[in-house]
């Protein structure tokens, strides 16, 4: 993705040895790589494992990198849904939106079973892309991301600094941060500085469970908590759930809260321990 698409390049080769370390790639491995770039990474991915479809928003840039490395370039539009792609040096880029493919057909069509998602995205689409590949019918077996550190810090929270994004990603899987990229290693460099975290352990879900009654409920009494960030929780569930406040100001202190307690104090276990109350 080029700059006016708000990425910057990565050019730090150790960053790069980093992010390749931390994939723990076997020759066997499919990687779905999102923001490939000028490459630089896509270049050590394609020689590591078995084989890596990039996706790519910039057109020219997707081609100009595609020529550069002698992969395959297809173009988004022209991609059917049962489109089988040619893997040249093991590559595949797709120029488009990872978020208007469809992802789970274009996987299966290519029979890929387990993969990983490596990817520099840009923040203001980060919880949008981690959502698609958590809430996904085949979800990866892991995800190397590289985000705005501010970013990464709300993904790993714990309880006392939670948010909905936190919830999100901890509900399906186990986040760390691995390491922090300081914005000289980019060009042009950013104005904040990045780091690279790993989503792992994502709960495999059965075909068409991310519309299931458990995940809806789930999100809409976490949703409701965290609907007015200076309200204590007993008011958001209150208003948003149209509950008596007292009533739930009982099932709180149940769950050995008190009246006062805010949705960023709770961890995912207590949300799910209030859902089932509920």
């Amino acid at each position: 993705m080029g700059e006016r698409l708000g990425q910057n390049f990565l050019k730090d080769e150790n960053v790069v040895k980093k992010i390749i370390k931390a994939a723990d790639l076997k020759s066997d491995d499919v990687v779905l790589e999102v923001g490939p770039g000028k490459g630089v990474l896509t270049k050590e991915l394609a020689q590591l494992s078995n084989k890596v479809i990039a996706v790519e928003k910039d057109g020219e840039l997707a081609k100009k990198t595609a020529g550069n490395f002698q992969f395959s370039i297809f173009n988004f539009q022209s991609i059917s849904n049962d489109s089988i792609l040619n893997f040249k040096n093991n590559t595949a880029i797709i120029s488009g939106d990872i978020l208007e493919i469809n992802l789970n057909k274009l996987l299966e069509v290519n029979d890929v079973v387990s993969y990983k998602v490596i990817a520099n995205i840009p923040y203001y689409i980060t919880s949008k892309i981690i959502r698609l590949f958590l809430e996904s019918e085949n979800p990866p077996s892991e995800m190397i991301l590289m985000v705005q550190k501010e970013v990464a810090e709300r993904i790993v929270a714990k309880p006392g600094q939670m948010s909905i994004l936190a919830a999100s990603v901890q509900y399906y899987a186990e986040a760390e941060i691995l390491f922090e990229v300081p914005r000289e290693a980019f060009d042009p460099a950013p104005e904040v500085d990045s780091a690279v975290i790993k989503i792992s352990g994502i709960r495999n879900q059965e075909a068409g469970s991310r519309n299931n009654e458990e995940v809806k409920k789930f999100f809409r009494i976490v949703k409701a908590g965290f609907s007015a960030k200076r309200k204590t929780l007993a008011n958001n569930l209150s208003n948003s759930l149209h509950k008596d406040k007292k009533e739930i100001e009982s099932i709180l202190s149940q769950l050995g809260f008190l009246p006062t307690v805010r949705a960023q104090e709770l961890s995912v276990e207590d949300w799910k321990k209030l859902l089932e109350i509920f």
